[in-house]
């Protein structure tokens, strides 16, 4: 078993008493988390990121119950994302107006090649894919490879530039059922933070498969980058 530091003592025990809570009231707790720790326990110097994880009453192991998808969230996640841009043509400055950091074909594809990977989101035109398809191996397991359901493989780039710009996030669900997902920074007011995390829901309840059996939404938390995960009542 891993050995807990104080602060993350300090702060389970603080979450485990409140046991299950609505959206709103763990959002709360979880903005309030380190007010409560003692002076002898340093504080957290930068802002934490949000996340929710939902364990779903799914089974990865069967094709067509992978869930998985690509959303913005109302109030973003409090980062623009470097994009990267495969094209060529008029879509070279289509996509550089819209904010792209890199835009280009075989040049970057080259790059890449070497091991460069210094960028958030690849999108690539369904022309570039014989230029972007051998990257595979480099950009797969990174979680960067362009693909036609998370919305990566377009023809419009600059409305795709825009989104992943303003925060949009990905997700898949993991070989045990769980679901993770950036829902916005320790720093955001109450409010954006619910909307966001209801939204995310919302788009995960649209998502379930026919095949899935049971209850679908099992268990969700929310939680910072450096506190434990605060159990939200079913919704």
């Amino acid at each position: 078993m891993a050995h807990l530091s104080k602060r993350m003592r300090h702060l389970q025990s603080q979450v485990q008493s409140l046991g299950t809570v609505d959206l709103p009231s763990a959002v709360k707790t979880l903005k309030q988390l380190e007010g409560t720790l003692p002076a002898a326990i340093r504080k957290c110097r930068f802002d934490q990121t949000v996340t929710i994880s939902i364990r779903l009453g799914v089974d990865p192991r069967q094709a067509d119950q992978i869930v998985r998808g690509s959303i913005v969230l109302p109030h973003g996640i409090g980062k623009s994302k470097r994009v990267l841009v495969f094209c060529q043509g008029d879509n070279v400055a289509i996509a550089t107006a819209a904010g792209a950091e890199f835009v280009g074909g075989k040049e970057l594809a080259d790059k890449i090649k070497t091991g460069w990977t210094d960028f958030d989101v690849a999108i690539a035109t369904p022309d570039m894919m014989g230029v972007v398809g051998p990257l595979g191996r480099v950009l797969g397991p990174r979680g960067l490879m362009p693909s036609p359901r998370a919305g990566t493989v377009t023809q419009d780039v600059a409305a795709a530039v825009k989104e992943y710009r303003a925060g949009k996030v990905e997700f898949r669900v993991d070989d045990g059922g769980n679901v993770h997902c950036v829902v916005g920074k320790l720093s955001f007011d109450e409010t954006p933070l619910v909307e966001n995390v209801e939204a995310f829901l919302k788009y995960i309840r649209a998502l379930k498969p026919a095949t899935s059996k049971g209850q679908y939404i099992r268990n969700v938390s929310v939680q910072a980058t450096m506190s434990p995960g605060v159990t939200v009542a079913a919704v």
